[in-house]
């Protein structure tokens, strides 16, 4: 099936959809437009043809039509393309909807289409709240940049002594000031915004709470230092389930913590990270991991070691972020929380010959011994971490 709305404007809700029906012969069974005030027509459509398999890409309303033929059908008939990736569409010289459905029929067929994975219900009404919420954010952020703004522009302004201009105590400075008029206007309409955000990204979270209630994936990745309330929110929902990862490095992979790679006669470069990534994902354990060298001995012994050995920030904090992705995939598999484990106190013969601060396998468990210093000024540390 290929969706549009008309006027070959993908930005807009569709308004139709264009369908080609094939059978194992490649012979053409039917094919048409439905439009989308009339969703009876497709559930008609898939019962005619029992046992049938669907495909359409990923567009705007993808979900919409999920939701209405997956009473109708197993869920392993239905399919989503990556619009991305069915390049035979993209780059073909007769291009049309009509075209695209026969193309999306026959590749379905054949066992050629590039599937993407269709999350659960509760996952996508998560990652709306989420996304929502996050919208909120960054209009507060927005409003916030405008008060300075607008505070900077006037004269022998002296404001309070406080961390937050924005916490309790500079919301009350703020709600007393009297500025000259346009200022003052100005001024009382963006605090009514932002109060009025306030209260929006308040309901979003609790909306978020009450969906993650009985979430066990919620509290293992919540145990990792660093991981708020939102951010690991954002990390269970994106992931949705971890059986879709056969190891951690296809987690990585998938959140794009991994440099692109280009090997040529016999000589490989390290790009940039990759493009067609869930930047959900990335985004959540980045910012996770910026807070958790600040609080966590391990992943800050981890970023520092990297510095030290000449990296950049960000490329040092992608490798703690990359680190954390692979103990999230563990903590997952195993469900079980994040434990930091005492410094080392093995010798040697008990450690089997293992030298000190290399990795060592205990009981099956990957565990990560540190024990390089830092600096000349800086203490040893030796740390085990159990899923590093």
């Amino acid at each position: 099936m290929r969706s549009e709305d008309g006027r070959g404007n993908w930005s807009r809700p569709k308004r139709y959809s264009l369908f080609c029906v094939l059978d194992s012969a490649d012979r053409i069974l039917g094919k048409g437009r439905i439009d989308h005030g009339t969703p009876q027509l497709f559930i008609d459509l898939v019962k005619q043809h029992p046992g049938c398999r669907v495909v359409f890409e990923t567009t705007m309303n993808w979900a919409w039509l999920y939701e209405l033929l997956e009473p109708h059908m197993p869920h392993g008939h239905i399919v989503l393309a990556d619009a991305f990736k069915t390049r035979i569409i993209a780059e073909s010289q007769v291009k049309n909807d009509k075209v695209d459905a026969h193309i999306l029929a026959r590749l379905l067929r054949a066992g050629m289409v590039c599937e993407v994975h269709i999350p659960s219900k509760a996952a996508r009404q998560r990652k709306e709240v989420l996304r929502q919420r996050s919208f909120f954010v960054r209009q507060r952020t927005m409003v916030r940049n405008r008060i300075h703004r607008l505070l900077g522009a006037q004269h022998n302004l002296q404001l309070p002594q406080c961390s937050d201009l924005f916490g309790k105590r500079g919301l009350g400075f703020l709600e007393k000031l009297d500025l000259p008029a346009p200022a003052g206007l100005l001024l009382k309409q963006q605090l009514d915004m932002l109060r009025n955000l306030q209260t929006r990204i308040a309901e979003d979270e609790g909306a978020l709470k009450t969906m993650h209630e009985d979430s066990p994936e919620l509290t293992f990745v919540q145990s990792i230092p660093g991981m708020g309330p939102i951010l690991a929110a954002v990390v269970v929902s994106e992931i949705d389930s971890i059986t879709r990862f056969a190891n951690a490095q296809k987690l990585c992979g998938y959140a794009g913590l991994c440099p692109s790679t280009s090997s040529s006669g016999g000589k490989t470069h390290q790009g940039r990270l990759m493009s067609r990534c869930n930047k959900w994902l990335r985004w959540a354990f980045v910012e996770a991991a910026w807070v958790s060298v600040g609080c966590s001995a391990y992943f800050g012994d981890h970023y520092k070691r990297k510095r030290a050995l000449g990296k950049k920030a960000n490329t040092a904090i992608l490798s703690t972020a990359r680190r954390m992705a692979r103990i999230t995939w563990q903590l997952l598999t195993e469900k079980r929380a994040f434990e930091s484990l005492p410094p080392s106190q093995k010798t040697k013969d008990q450690t089997g010959g293992a030298r000190k601060g290399s990795p060592v396998s205990v009981k099956g468990l990957e565990t990560a011994a540190i024990s390089t210093p830092l600096s000349p000024a800086a203490p040893i540390m030796d740390w085990m971490v159990a899923g590093a």
